[in-house]
């Protein structure tokens, strides 16, 4: 079985991520397991902000690493949360805090219209000059009010109207097929014979 660490402390994440990887040989072990720290995210963008962690986790771990970041972007916020959608209200990071100041910034604004994006990035080592880089993105529109038990984050508060649910209510063997990460997954799992 081939090792990937995870450059992430995030369970749900780590759940959904081995749920599409680990039936094609692949174990992944969550950097903390390792004694890893999360690596700085000072970037602007979703694709630098994943290189950036996927190079730390390889450079402390000397296996390949792979990264996810991901956000939520409001058209009516400017793109907000954004690469800020972990920490959209501030320190320590809190899913509840996020989604009350998220329904208070957009107030009763009429345009809803949102998307997650997931930049994932898969390095076989520190300075690997060539890393798969994939992205999915998923389209729907925020409530003004949470709906759904599972999930994590912006869930409960992102409808999907083609399933006429928000993606805190969607199975997650469904929501792992369309998801932001499902799409950027699928996009990786087809370059990893590569490896």
């Amino acid at each position: 079985m081939k090792q990937l660490v995870l450059a992430s402390n995030n369970a749900k994440k780590m759940k959904e991520l081995d749920a599409l990887l680990a039936p094609l040989g692949f174990e992944i072990i969550p950097q903390g397991q390792l004694g890893i720290p999360e690596a700085e995210e000072p970037h602007c963008t979703f694709v630098e902000n994943a290189l950036a962690k996927a190079r730390h986790a390889a450079r402390l771990s000397g296996l390949p690493a792979l990264a996810d970041d991901s956000g939520l972007c409001v058209r009516a916020l400017g793109g907000a949360p954004g690469v800020q959608s972990a920490r959209y209200a501030g320190e320590p990071k809190s899913d509840a805090r996020n989604n009350e100041k998220l329904l208070a910034e957009l107030g009763d604004n009429a345009d809803r219209r949102a998307h997650f994006v997931s930049l994932i990035v898969l390095v076989r080592h520190a300075d690997d000059p060539q890393p798969l880089i994939a992205e999915g993105e998923w389209h729907g529109e925020i409530l003004p009010a949470p709906r759904g038990g599972s999930g994590f984050g912006y869930d409960p508060l992102f409808f999907v109207p083609a399933f006429g649910q928000t993606a805190a209510e969607l199975d997650a063997e469904t929501k792992n097929r369309v998801s932001h990460r499902g799409q950027a997954m699928q996009q990786l799992i087809a370059r990893l014979p590569a490896l």
